[in-house]
């Protein structure tokens, strides 16, 4: 990297964005430039007038929504904090948001990384149990129409909890080293017609998330009894599990990092919405 001019500092800006990735091609950017990345790196050439590369805490796929993704960028721009956050959301499209802005020291040895500082990620997977499809929620909730019992949901999930292989519930796409991951937190929460499955691990699979949704449906809507689930997570056979569920209902919620980074991050659950 070339000299900075006197007087000029690198700073890295840490940004908490949310979306809706209904009308997104996903997250990273991608050639046709219709993707979340390609739109946010748009605005904040615009914003700056200077090209700014992004790094995100992880990606996400096409249909899928974040209520709080986590991107840095470095520069030698010298703005108000808050201007990241009110100057860029001019010109991005209503389905984008910069929530808040955070600038942090740029330093080689010890610098905060979007990606390789976070520590674990929190998704929500929204789904809607009704006999009827919602207008309201569509592309925002996975829909199912059979009943669903909830405590038969929560029981096979027990086994998923901890350090597993979890060949079973993975993309053939995924390029993730190990199929071995530590999954954190797996909680299913039921508010009338909606019900939230909240799962935390340190890294996913790719349609990791998804795939435990749908085989979870498999035993909630009774097609297939509770211990089946250990069955296909042991099995390791991806064709055993449910097919991969569909995208709409997925949120990345929070992207978690030690506390010392001072992120002024947002705690959001989607019951709070109904």
């Amino acid at each position: 990297m070339s000299a900075l001019p006197e007087g000029r500092e690198l700073k890295r800006i840490a940004l908490g964005v949310q979306y809706d990735g209904s009308s997104w091609s996903g997250y990273q950017k991608q050639p046709d430039r219709n993707t979340v990345q390609d739109r946010l790196e748009i605005a904040l050439a615009e914003f700056a007038r200077v090209e700014l590369p992004t790094t995100c805490a992880g990606r996400t796929d096409a249909g899928v929504h974040a209520l709080e993704q986590v991107i840095h960028f470095d520069t030698d721009l010298s703005r108000p904090i808050n201007a990241w956050v009110r100057g860029v959301n001019a010109f991005l499209p209503d389905s984008i948001v910069v929530r808040w802005a955070r600038e942090l020291a740029h330093d080689p040895e010890h610098e905060f990384h979007a990606r390789f500082s976070a520590h674990s990620r929190t998704y929500h997977y929204v789904l809607y149990n009704n006999p009827n499809r919602s207008a309201l929620l569509a592309g925002r909730a996975g829909w199912v129409f059979r009943p669903i019992d909830v405590e038969l949901m929560r029981e096979a999930a027990q086994c998923l909890v901890g350090t597993h292989d979890f060949s079973a519930f993975r993309s053939s796409q995924c390029q993730a080293r190990t199929p071995i991951k530590k999954l954190n937190e797996l909680r299913i929460e039921r508010r009338g017609d909606v019900i939230v499955f909240t799962v935390c691990a340190g890294a996913f699979l790719h349609h990791m998330v998804r795939n435990l949704v749908g085989s979870l449906v498999y035993v909630g809507i009774g097609r297939q009894p509770v211990s089946w689930m250990r069955e296909v997570l042991e099995s390791g056979d991806r064709d055993m599990a449910a097919p991969t569920f569909m995208p709409d209902g997925l949120y990345l919620a929070k992207v978690g990092y030690d506390p010392k980074w001072g992120l002024p991050q947002e705690d959001s659950s989607p019951l709070g919405w109904f």
